[in-house]
């Protein structure tokens, strides 16, 4: 997957994960990753403790901390972050949910257009429409387990 667009905007698995949370009424206290995803999940959840692990060079690249520090560091912000639980709110979504998903090659989309409840939105993006997060995660959970390759 190249980019996952939730209501036409681009987003983390960290946002994700907060969209999915709140829908249950669970705030998210924590996050850790990249600057560039810690700072997205800032400025969704402004009071959320963030931990940059990493430094992101590219689609497939990153220059981290070694393992002893990181877990050091996140041991930390963890502390921090249960004081502050009370200081923020879930995060929800009201109504249906627009869920886009580009993909490096084609395949896939051509597949899954077959799918009724499957938009092809062009040559590499699909979109599915969930009433809720609950069904944007459970068609992402059928994402991230389909592969073309699957045989019965």
């Amino acid at each position: 997957m190249t980019d996952v667009k939730i209501n036409g905007v681009s987003i983390s698995e960290g946002t994700y994960a907060a969209y999915l949370a709140g829908h249950f009424n669970v705030p998210i206290v924590m996050v850790t990753g990249d600057e560039y995803a810690t700072a997205e999940v800032r400025e969704l959840i402004p009071n959320i403790e963030t931990t940059v692990v990493k430094q992101a060079y590219g689609f497939h690249s990153a220059k981290t901390y070694t393992p002893s520090k990181a877990a050091k560091m996140i041991r930390e912000s963890a502390k921090r972050a249960i004081g502050n639980v009370n200081k923020i709110k879930p995060v929800k979504i009201d109504g249906e949910v627009e869920f886009d998903v580009s993909f490096k090659h084609y395949r896939p989309v051509e597949a899954l257009g077959y799918l009724s409840l499957v938009e092809k939105i062009d040559s590499h993006t699909i979109r599915f429409r969930g009433k809720n997060m609950v069904e944007v995660a459970d068609f992402f959970t059928f994402l991230m387990e389909y592969g073309s390759s699957i045989e019965p």
